[in-house]
């Protein structure tokens, strides 16, 4: 088997044993990923939750991620044979809005995105199930999620 695939299944299998104990403590995985740093692994854990993350939110998902693959290696997981170090943090400002809960989230901000080809900066009024609300040079716009590209929040200096 190729590294790469056996990177990929590794990613698969790390993913599918955070996914339910991030979920379990109350925050959403928003981004994984695991890769060898020297003769360790490098575990990088996204997390985010309605209302943004703390420091001692990340404290609660690093604990909940540590005891779920500390639990997965007792019965030979991932880790059984290889140290690892864990990192969890938020996503940041940078990544791009692209499910439902990341525009929710962004409501009242400022945000760069595609409606269809159209390129538009507006601020996020409001969300739905279907899609959101921007008001863009003093127009009110409408769009579901499926016109929307990637959106991206503009940092505003004030």
């Amino acid at each position: 088997m190729g590294a790469e695939r056996r990177a990929a299944e590794l990613q698969t299998t790390v993913e599918a044993i955070l996914t339910p104990a991030v979920a379990a403590a109350g925050y959403d995985l928003e981004g994984l990923q695991v890769t060898k740093a020297g003769r360790r692994m490098l575990v990088r854990v996204l997390v985010d939750k309605d209302g943004g993350i703390s420091l001692d939110d990340v404290a609660v998902v690093s604990k909940a991620c540590s005891k779920a693959l500390d639990e997965a290696d007792s019965t030979g997981g991932p880790f059984a044979e290889a140290a690892y170090t864990l990192e969890v943090s938020s996503p940041g400002v940078d990544r791009p809005l692209t499910e439902p809960r990341h525009w929710r989230r962004n409501i009242g901000r400022l945000v760069a995105v595609h409606i269809g080809e159209e390129p538009v900066i507006g601020r996020v009024t409001a969300t739905s199930e279907r899609g959101i609300e921007l008001e863009a040079d003093g127009v009110r716009r409408s769009a579901t999620y499926a016109e929307l590209g990637p959106g991206k929040v503009q940092i505003e200096l004030r």
